[in-house]
């Protein structure tokens, strides 16, 4: 029996509903805005491809405290508390999916891998990249199947 989190699911688990909700509700305004606008699809794919992830964001941190604390340790030995804090944290975050950064970083909009690539596949189906999305649709359809494919599919 596996009382630990999905991996895939674990940040969301972890997160109030209300932030879930708004950040999905922010893919959909931009896949509904682009849908009715395709010319800037090219360019919203260009800065997803640049967005870090919650995980990417956290490992970053951590490295840097941990590394600060140590540096820190070689004028008082107390900062070594910091990075033996920070890997508790980083231990906790990835058995359960949850840390003290993770609420903060969340309502800030920070988003999941998950998050990130439901937007970027639908924007990628509207596009035209895999088998057509209603070719024939109007533009707030086509958003519509192009995100309930993209949620099925990841």
């Amino acid at each position: 029996m596996n009382t630990l989190p999905k991996t895939e699911s674990r940040i969301m688990e972890n997160t109030s509903e209300y932030i879930n909700e708004r950040l999905n509700r922010e893919i959909e305004v931009r896949v509904f805005y682009l849908a009715q606008n395709p010319d800037q699809i090219d360019a919203r794919l260009d800065e997803l491809d640049e967005e870090w992830d919650i995980e990417r964001l956290l490992q970053t941190q951590a490295a840097g405290l941990s590394l600060f604390g140590i540096l820190m340790a070689s004028h008082n030995r107390k900062w070594l508390l910091l990075p033996f804090a920070v890997a508790g944290f980083l231990l906790q975050h990835a058995l359960q999916g949850w840390c003290p950064p993770v609420p903060i970083l969340r309502r800030l909009g920070v988003r999941t891998t998950r998050e990130i690539n439901i937007e970027r596949y639908a924007l990628k189906a509207l596009r035209g990249d895999f088998e057509q999305v209603g070719s024939d649709l109007e533009p707030t359809q086509k958003a519509k199947a192009a995100l309930a494919s993209a949620q099925r599919h990841l």
